[in-house]
């Protein structure tokens, strides 16, 4: 079983942090273009890809430009539920997450059907076992609890990448919840 976790940029000007797991090791790093991302997706071949961005809009929403009242999708209203705190799609940056998640979905599974592309959300799985989201020395001790040697982590899109890939290799196992609505799904850790 091989996971990639993307912790998907809104720009090609800023750094995707991407995490692929498999055989007992963890490769991370940075990347900016989509042209890369597919490349690691092509040469990795892996089963699911977990990212870290919106990939689909609240239902009554044609597209993300366009101004509307439709600000949250039925996922993102069990986060609310749950008290996970995250970004609304349609707030400014976000906007730009959410296209290019979405098209870098469409291409990967245009590119090989079998791959399972998921959304994820590192703050949520940070909330679900009570690590702090921007704390670098608990989110490497708990990627220990994985096998999952981040110390060589130099950012923090590195970190939440690894966060990503520990979701996917969850979802893989079953131990994963679907915050399943209509118009999208958000997998987040069970414990």
């Amino acid at each position: 079983m091989k996971i990639l976790g993307l912790d998907l940029a809104g720009s090609e000007k800023r750094n995707t942090g991407y995490c692929i797991l498999g055989n007992k090791n963890a490769e991370f790093g940075v990347v900016r273009t989509e042209k890369k991302i597919i490349g690691i997706v092509k040469k990795e071949a892996p089963d699911v890809v977990a990212i870290d961005a919106p990939l689909s809009l609240p239902k009554g929403r044609r597209n993300i430009e366009k101004r509307s009242d439709n600000h949250f999708r039925e996922c993102d209203r069990m986060l609310m539920e749950r008290k996970i705190k995250f970004f609304p799609i349609t707030l400014g940056p976000m906007r730009m997450l959410t296209k290019r998640g979405m098209e870098i979905k469409k291409k990967i599974e245009k590119m090989d059907k079998k791959i399972k592309v998921i959304e994820v959300f590192p703050g949520a799985a940070y909330d679900v076992f009570g690590v702090k989201r921007k704390d670098k020395k608990e989110i490497i001790g708990w990627a220990r609890r994985f096998g999952i040697n981040a110390r060589k982590a130099k950012t923090q899109d590195e970190l939440d990448a690894i966060a990503c890939a520990i979701t996917g290799l969850l979802y893989a196992r079953g131990n994963c919840e679907e915050l399943k609505g209509k118009d999208g799904t958000i997998v987040i850790p069970k414990i």
